[in-house]
């Protein structure tokens, strides 16, 4: 396939090893030849690589299956997952999972990409809803036109920034490309 046809998610094989693809760019700049910026994720150990393509070149894509699972469980290195078509278990090691464990609370759905009958990486969706469970309490009820932040933990022991009028207690929707509260729930 070439470069230009690639899209976040896509399994790629290069130099013999398994990669997913986690971010993708066109870039063109100025009056040089456009090119593919990319950020790979190496899924036996986990390293993000960012890597420079030319619009011409050819990547071998890797067929991924894509399951829609159910997250259980944390069970001592790992996370208990449920098939949701065949109701099949399975564990996933912390190598796999990362920090998405940090927004998915028990019984929530996801997406499970799976080659050669082994998991390798959790598909979250683009934000998710937990509920605050400390904080700090907010420091005036006047004080409504400032920009004013607190830290907070959430209930999977996320730990994030919020405005200052959200009180314990209450449901906040989090981005998961990188944790930042994006409004109430």
């Amino acid at each position: 396939m070439k470069a230009t046809d690639l899209r976040p998610g896509y399994g790629v094989k290069m130099d013999g090893k398994l990669f997913v693809i986690t971010n993708f760019e066109h870039r063109t700049p100025g009056n040089l030849r456009a090119f593919i910026q990319i950020k790979i994720r190496n899924v036996t150990t986990g390293q993000i690589i960012e890597k420079r393509l030319s619009s011409s070149d050819d990547v071998e894509v890797i067929d991924l299956d894509r399951r829609p699972m159910q997250y259980l469980y944390k069970e001592g290195q790992g996370a208990v997952f449920m098939d949701n078509e065949t109701f099949d278990q399975i564990t996933m090691p912390e190598g796999v999972l990362g920090d998405a464990l940090m927004y998915l609370r028990e019984n929530a759905e996801c997406v499970v990409m799976i080659y050669d009958n082994r998991p390798i990486l959790i598909e979250l969706p683009g934000s998710v809803e937990l509920k605050v469970t400390e904080t700090t309490p907010p420091m005036s009820q006047k004080v409504t036109a400032t920009n004013v932040q607190k830290e907070a933990t959430l209930e999977t022991g996320l730990k994030t920034r919020l405005p200052d009028f959200i009180k314990e207690g209450e449901t906040v929707r989090i981005s998961t490309s990188d944790g930042s509260y994006q409004s109430r729930a």
